[in-house]
């Protein structure tokens, strides 16, 4: 696809490690793109809790300390960053909405550098090493997508991606592009076979999303090893950013070790074209559904 196709959409993936500290996370955040918006991206993704490391892998009252609130310092200089760039940026931030209460938060950020919306993480994980319901509330903002310049986005964060209800929901709000900033690995103690099961499966997911609701996917993960603050086996994050288009088809991957800009043209117009010969909306059976609304149908 050309860059001068006027429905393509340049968009950067930014897939890093923890650099030891928020300084360090926001100056490479700065670096990449500023890299990015020379290499034409209109749209940038940052991955999940970009400012640190992931520190759900324990608890602990002290990690509440690296939250902040929206707006504040974080969303003060990421805003500058977009406004300086003319570049919309999808970032997540650990938010303390007030004393005792914080969310898992996505902030987009328009391209002048004002705040576009932000997105509460509504599934939130309690498993070995991914502790976050010690951390975070459920968000209360629902399935809304954020209206930008270059299209209503429908951000989701990490454990979401396991959900299609969450991505149907922002389609049928009208999201035009899916977005999940993420955080998952592997245990390093894990089997080979188990991992690369681990991995399809995230990848898989993605890519279901994609298909069923004829939308293009982006998912930017973490890379690099976490050593666990308890002394356990901690988590190699296993990279693989990644951008599908409406048919789940792979239109650029990062690798699972390394950082990487991805840069990719989305082409925004093919979701239109795909719904057309796949109208899985038109056929859904809305009267026939209402056991969803169950947890489990004894």
């Amino acid at each position: 696809m050309s860059k001068s196709d006027t429905h393509a959409l340049r968009v950067a993936l930014i897939q890093d490690r923890d650099r030891g500290s928020v300084e360090a996370n926001l100056e490479r955040i700065e670096a990449r793109v500023a890299e990015a918006a020379a290499a034409g991206a209109k749209l940038v993704l940052l991955q999940e809790l970009h400012n640190g490391a992931y520190f759900c892998q324990h608890e602990s009252v002290d990690e509440f300390d690296r939250a902040e609130p929206i707006p504040g310092p974080s969303t003060e200089r990421l805003g500058a960053l977009a406004k300086r760039h003319g570049v919309v940026i999808v970032s997540s931030l650990f938010e303390r909405r007030a004393a005792g209460l914080y969310h898992n938060t996505a902030v987009v950020f328009e391209a002048d550098g004002r705040i576009a919306g932000k997105y509460r993480k509504m599934h939130i994980p309690d498993d070995p090493g991914f502790l976050e319901k010690f951390y975070f509330t459920p968000g209360d903002l629902g399935f809304e997508p954020i209206d930008t310049s270059v299209g209503r986005l429908g951000v989701l964060v990490c454990w979401d991606q396991w959900y299609p209800e969450a991505a149907r929901l922002m389609a049928l709000a009208g999201a035009e592009l899916l977005l999940y900033p993420t955080a998952i690995g592997w245990d390093p103690n894990d089997v080979q076979d188990e991992q690369d099961r681990q991995r399809m499966a995230w990848i898989l997911s993605h890519r279901g999303h994609a298909v069923a609701n004829g939308l293009p996917v982006l998912s930017c993960n973490r890379t690099g090893f976490e050593p666990s603050p308890t002394g356990g086996s901690g988590i190699r994050f296993w990279g693989s950013s990644i951008v599908l288009g409406p048919q789940g088809e792979i239109l650029a991957e990062a690798d699972t070790d390394s950082d990487a800009l991805l840069l990719v043209d989305v082409d925004l117009k093919r979701s239109e074209a795909v719904r057309r010969i796949w109208p899985f909306l038109r056929d859904r059976r809305i009267d026939a559904y209402a056991d969803l609304l169950k947890r489990y149908r004894d």
